[in-house]
C-alpha cells in the first residue's frame, strides 16, 4: 500500500472500491426486491409494496436508471410515487389490492389449502394487511 492510500473497513478496501461494492449489492438487492415484488401480485402472501419500497431505496442509492425506471413504471411507479411523497395511496389501489387479496385468499383457502392451521394463518395475515391498507392514509 501507498502512503497516500487510505484503507476502508476491514478487508482493507479502497473507498472506491468499497462504494463501487456496496452500489453493486444494492443493485442486485433491487432486482431482488422488485422480482419480489412481482411475484407478490399473484401470491396472496407475498406483500407487493414492501417490496418495491425496498427496491426503490436500493436503485435510489445505486442506479438512477433503475429508480426512475421503477418510478415510471405504468403499472405500479405513480402508486409508488404517491406513497412516497404524499405517505398514502387511493381509494381505487386501496379498493383493488383489498379486494385481489381477499379473492386470492378465499380461493387458496377454499380450494389450494387442506390445512385448517395453515389457512388460518392465511386468514390471520389477511385481516392485518386489510387492516395496514385500510389504516393508510387514503389520497
Amino acid at each position: 500500500m501507498k502512503d497516500n492510500e487510505v484503507q476502508h473497513g476491514c478487508f482493507g478496501m479502497t473507498g472506491f472500491m468499497s462504494k463501487r461494492l456496496i452500489r453493486g449489492i444494492l443493485v442486485i438487492a433491487g432486482f431482488i426486491f422488485t422480482g419480489l415484488g412481482l411475484l407478490g401480485i399473484f401470491l396472496p402472501l407475498l406483500p407487493t409494496t414492501p417490496f418495491l419500497l425496498l427496491a426503490v431505496a436500493c436503485y435510489a442509492r445505486s442506479s438512477k436508471r433503475c429508480h426512475f425506471w421503477l418510478l415510471d413504471n405504468k403499472w405500479f411507479g405513480s402508486c409508488i410515487k404517491d406513497y412516497q411523497e404524499r405517505k398514502g395511496i387511493t381509494l381505487r389501489v386501496k379498493v383493488i389490492a383489498i379486494s385481489l387479496l381477499w379473492i386470492s385468499i378465499c380461493f387458496s383457502v377454499l380450494f389450494m389449502v387442506g390445512n385448517l392451521f395453515v389457512s388460518s394463518i392465511m386468514v390471520l395475515i389477511a385481516l392485518g394487511v386489510t387492516v395496514f391498507l385500510i389504516d393508510l392514509r387514503t389520497l
